[in-house]
């Protein structure tokens, strides 16, 4: 069992030291961060989505925007836009779990918000709809995905697309690449 344990940790550096190593990855972290921090000072949102584990790493990341990260600091507008559960079951059920993000896109995002969506194999139709409708409303639109990006590859401004097939090590650098977003935004915004 040990091994097994050393392997499993062996293959979560493995895929971080490949992104380590990627400047083109580096580059696009930078890109997210500066392309936040100035809707942050345009006075837009940063709102994300995912499924699951995607959802939960949603979810912490937009804490870490309108709770605090290092700083003793205002809250920055930032949402995750899973967490109405009335909303959520009400329009799964009345229209379609495939909808439940492009509809609230579609009536809370303005031109120049920012949508993050976290989808390990980047074809979750409910983040590729709400990116499809934040396309058309002048969103820009962050993927965090796996090595392929899948279709919302096409779909984002910029992309995270983690080197890796295997759903939880790609998990696990999304929300490093998430914090380390996090961290840079509230730097340089609060400077």
């Amino acid at each position: 069992m040990s091994d097994q344990i050393k392997n499993i940790i062996e293959a979560s550096i493995k895929v971080k030291q490949q992104l380590l190593q990627d400047e083109a990855i580096i580059k696009t972290v930078n890109d997210c961060v500066t392309a936040i921090v100035a809707a942050f000072k345009n006075g837009n949102k940063v709102l994300f989505c995912g499924n699951g584990g995607s959802a939960a790493d949603a979810q912490h990341l937009a804490a870490e925007f309108s709770g605090r990260f290092y700083k003793d600091r205002d809250a920055l507008p930032a949402e995750a836009l899973h967490c109405n559960t009335s909303y959520l079951t009400a329009v799964a059920n009345d229209y379609s779990y495939d909808v439940i993000y492009s509809r609230l896109v579609k009536g809370i995002g303005v031109k120049g918000d920012v949508l993050i969506g976290l989808s390990t194999s980047g074809n979750s139709k409910n983040i590729v709809a709400a990116f499809e409708v934040a396309k058309e409303k002048g969103m820009l639109t962050i993927g965090f995905t796996g090595e392929s990006g899948g279709i919302m590859k096409s779909l984002s401004d910029y992309l995270l697309n983690i080197p890796s097939f295997d759903t939880p090590r790609i998990q696990e650098s999304h929300i490093m690449l998430g914090h380390i977003i996090c961290e840079m935004v509230e730097e340089q915004y609060f400077a």
